[in-house]
């Protein structure tokens, strides 16, 4: 077995603390990972205190995670000793359904591993980034290009934030002559201001917090709503084709709806802990879609990070050291950062 140290929580309400732990032995197609970096996000904060149910303890969160390879199985041939690495919110599927061998892996029939609060199919819970290393079969790694090497804290929010994002732009052909919608300037939302207007569509911001104009303009953004003001809301009403939600907090579906013209789609990826209603209007008006989407399939996922790579395309974010991880998350819930946090192992 491998020695790891990182920070755990042992029940939703004991907060992070040093937690030493072991990893598995490298099979043949494994590679071991020395962390470098590893990003926050709210989906962490959900599960360490068990906001969406079935948490189990310990739990070593984190699955934004950077570093390098410093042994290889047996069988490897994608990476080698030294190699920049990126793993994400899955380290194993089933690999044989339908969906797997469509290289959507993130729909496994069977349920994709996690990389932390789940369960790897030999029964053994596995953990997360928040630690110094980690041990994955190569199929459930990424290749970081060597442009990363000077921004490689900036690059772990791409294996969660980015391909959250990424993805359903690409699904439903956002581009040149789209007029596309981002609800919401965080850590997924700032990410989709860029891919959109990297892809080419004129964006729009729709953010509750008056004063972020500036940032939302410089991230992509062509013009930015005051959600909140009635009048500027009812002005863009059915005008886009697209609209990507990111909020994780509690808000009104119907609203956003509202804004989509004749078969646009509103695509769910933020995760609010309480349920949402929609209103049978708000669907059959302009035969309208309410869609969702989950990260990215290896594939997909290899093509957005080849593509931030090309297009000089990372996270804007405030590098941490493990001593701030309860204020980061008490911040991350007041939605006071810019626009993600990531951990620098280094402190460990």
């Amino acid at each position: 077995m491998i020695e790891a140290k990182g920070y755990a929580a042992q029940s939703p309400t004991s907060g992070l603390a040093p937690f030493h732990f072991e990893r598995r032995d490298a099979r043949p197609g494994d590679v071991v990972v020395e962390i470098a970096y590893s990003g926050i996000c709210h989906s962490d904060i959900h599960q360490v205190k068990d906001e969406w149910g079935q948490s189990m303890y310990p739990m070593v969160p984190g699955h934004e995670i950077v570093g390098r390879v410093t042994a290889v199985g047996a069988d490897v041939t994608r990476f080698k000793v030294g190699d920049l690495v990126g793993v994400g919110v899955m380290v194993d599927s089933c690999r044989v359904c339908a969906n797997c061998k469509a290289q959507e892996e993130q729909y496994c029939e069977k349920g994709f591993v996690g990389t932390y609060n789940a369960k790897g199919y030999d029964g053994v819970l596995v953990h997360g980034g928040y630690a110094n290393n980690i041990v994955v079969d190569e199929r459930y790694a990424h290749t970081l290009s060597p442009k990363f090497e000077d921004k490689l804290a900036a690059v772990a929010p791409l294996l969660c934030a980015g391909i959250t994002t990424y993805s359903p732009l690409k699904h439903w052909k956002v581009g040149p002559g789209k007029k596309v919608a981002i609800i919401g300037l965080g850590g997924l939302g700032h990410m989709g201001l860029k891919f959109a207007h990297a892809f080419g569509a004129e964006v729009t911001l729709f953010t509750t917090s008056a004063g972020k104009e500036a940032d939302a303009k410089r991230l992509g953004a062509d013009e930015v709503v005051i959600s909140k003001d009635k009048a500027a809301m009812e002005a863009q009403r059915s005008k886009f084709d697209f609209v990507l939600d990111c909020v994780s907090a509690p808000h009104d579906l119907n609203e956003y709806l509202g804004l989509l013209r004749l078969d646009g789609t509103l695509c769910l990826v933020g995760l609010p802990e309480e349920p949402s209603s929609v209103n049978s209007f708000s669907t059959v008006t302009n035969r309208r879609s309410l869609a969702g989407s989950m990260i990215g399939g290896m594939r997909e996922t290899q093509e957005m990070l080849d593509f931030c790579a090309e297009h000089d395309i990372v996270s804007d974010i405030e590098l941490i050291g493990v001593n701030k991880l309860e204020e980061a998350y008490q911040r991350v819930v007041k939605g006071d950062v810019r626009y993600r946090f990531v951990i620098d192992m280094k402190t460990l």
